[in-house]
Formats: structure tokens, C-alpha cells, sequence
């Protein structure tokens, strides 16, 4: 009989004891979750305020940000100061990234920023680019005049530097201006690949893409460079920049570009063919249609004449 009582009683405390056992692995676990949440919760919102702490620089996939690409790359902006690149594809979004005060720094041209100033947003320039661009008509279309723009798509942004070339084509070949198609393609990507699948009569491109569109036997009917227009340009926001930290940051900036261009212009373009490729995403070859005399200059203030012009035009606008 008590034989029997003890079996039963061990059975009891077997079953108990694996009841406990598991209790405490699912609170166990529990915990462990929870602590995974709070650490993950943690880590973010240490990512954020670094990331709201950082110089952050909004870029483009075009040949006038290869200063910053390089500077970032090979470490030339002090590595003590925390410069962060924000990449885009299209000029609107930069706009939309200053405006909303996500990126301290962008790299646009001089009619977008005259925009925004106008509408209110606080920007100031830090330099002028080499940023050139050019109107390329596709070699199907038969357009080998500006005249010959009449009835025909052109890709551009509205309210860019591209808007105000459309304009001055269809100026100066006194085409009635609603004769000429503006179509609105503001991905440097897809305005590209429109022409190579032979979707548009005719782009407004800056480079890399240009000469892409040069390589495949394009015809280039305009070129600012010869216009004697300078309309790129890299600014910085106003408000929130008058720290000592800032300002730090703006510093190393700086000469971290001026060091790029200096390594640019020793070098040579093709030096940095692999890094064009891989933040402009254009086939190395096609940059043997880029001018070996191209030449990046160090920070210097846009020229009064450019943002004059920028003016002009918006006033018209």
C-alpha cells in the first residue's frame, strides 16, 4: 500500500515538476522576446538620432556629384565628421528632401533652387557645378534641326534648367510652343531608357547620361556649354545650420570636395570610371564620349549672370 502511494506521489511530482520546467522556458522566452523588442526599439532610435545628427547629402546619379562620390568613397571628408549620402534619381524628390528638411545638402540646378526660394524655403548656395546639359533627339525621329522639334515629344522636368532649355529650342526655331510635346520624366533613369527603347522624340540630359545617348549615335541639337550657362549648383539649408557641429560639417565638406576635384583633375575621368559605374549605373564605355578636358572646379558661388537668367525666366513662367 505505501509502496503503491509513493509510485503515485513520484508519478504526481514527474509531471508537475515538467509542469513547472516549461512554465518557466515559455516565460522564459517571453522575456527574451521582449528584450529583443526593447533592444531592436533601442537600436533604431539610436539610428535616428545619428541620422538627424549627420551632414546629409542628397545626390544624384549624374557626373557633377562624382566630386562627392569620390570624397565619400576614398574617405576625403574628415572621417571624423559624419557625412551621409542620400541617393535619388530625380531632381523633384531632392527638392521635396530639402524642402521637408531631410537632407541638409542637395545637388540641383539654379532654376529649381530659385523655385524653392521663391515659394520660401531657406536654402543658400554653397557652389556652382560643371554640370552641362544637352538636347538629344533620337536618331529614328529624323530630327536634325530644332525646327524640326514641331509635332514632337521632348522629356523633361518642369520648372528645371531642362524646362527652361525647352524653351529656349523652341525660341529659337520660332515653333508655336504648343507645338512641341513636354512630356514630364523626371527619372534620369527612365528619361534614358525611354530613348534606348525609342518611346521619345527627343531628352533633355546632363552627363553621364548624355553620352550614353552620344554612344548609340544620338544627335545633339543643343548644349548649354556653348549657351555660356553654368546652371548647376550644390546648397545647403539656412535654419538649423548655425551650430558649431554644423558648421563643422559644412568645413569638411568642403574640403573634402575641393580635395576630389583636385584628385579629378590630376587624375583624369577614366581614373574613376569604376566609381562612375557604380553610382551612376552607365556602362564604363560609354565615357570614352565624355571630353578628357572636362575639368571640376573647387567651391566657388554660382555666377550673378546664371541666377539672373533663372530669374528671368521663372518671372516669365
Amino acid at each position: 500500500m505505501k509502496l503503491e502511494f509513493f509510485r503515485t506521489f513520484a508519478c504526481v511530482m514527474k509531471k508537475l515538476l515538467w509542469i513547472i520546467a516549461m512554465i518557466c522556458l515559455v516565460a522564459g522566452c517571453g522575456e527574451s522576446y521582449e528584450e529583443t523588442k526593447r533592444i531592436t526599439r533601442a537600436q533604431r532610435l539610436k539610428a535616428m538620432r545619428e541620422d538627424s545628427a549627420a551632414l546629409k547629402v542628397a545626390v544624384l546619379p549624374t557626373l557633377d556629384c562624382l566630386p562627392i562620390f569620390l570624397a565619400k568613397d576614398h574617405q576625403l571628408f574628415d572621417t571624423a565628421v559624419d557625412i551621409r549620402l542620400k541617393q535619388f534619381t530625380a531632381q523633384m524628390d531632392i527638392d521635396t528632401a530639402l524642402a521637408n528638411h531631410r537632407v541638409e545638402v542637395g545637388v540641383s540646378d539654379l532654376v529649381r533652387i530659385e523655385r524653392l526660394k521663391k515659394q520660401g524655403d531657406s536654402l543658400r548656395y554653397l557652389t556652382s557645378t560643371n554640370a552641362y546639359w544637352q538636347l538629344v533627339t533620337n536618331r529614328g525621329a529624323r530630327i536634325l534641326e530644332l525646327k524640326n522639334l514641331d509635332d514632337k515629344m521632348l522629356a523633361m522636368t518642369r520648372y528645371s534648367v531642362t524646362d527652361m532649355i525647352g524653351d529656349l529650342a523652341v525660341d529659337s526655331a520660332k515653333l508655336k510652343p504648343e507645338r512641341v510635346f513636354r512630356i514630364q520624366v523626371n527619372d534620369v533613369h527612365v528619361r534614358l531608357k525611354m530613348l534606348e527603347n525609342n518611346e521619345m522624340d527627343a531628352l533633355i540630359l546632363t552627363e553621364p547620361q548624355a553620352a550614353v545617348a552620344r554612344k548609340l549615335k544620338h544627335k545633339v541639337l543643343l548644349d548649354t556649354r556653348k549657351l555660356d550657362m553654368q546652371m548647376g549648383v550644390i546648397v545647403s539649408q539656412w535654419k538649423g545650420m548655425d551650430g558649431e557641429a554644423r558648421a563643422k560639417q559644412l568645413r569638411a565638406f568642403t574640403r573634402g570636395y575641393n580635395k576630389a576635384c583636385d584628385s579629378i583633375n590630376h587624375y583624369g575621368l577614366a581614373n574613376y570610371a569604376s566609381l562612375i559605374e557604380k553610382y551612376c549605373h552607365v556602362k564604363r564605355d560609354a565615357l570614352a564620349q565624355i571630353s578628357k578636358d572636362l575639368t571640376f572646379h573647387r567651391i566657388a558661388l554660382p555666377r550673378e549672370e546664371d541666377v539672373a537668367k533663372a530669374k528671368a525666366w521663372l518671372s516669365k513662367k
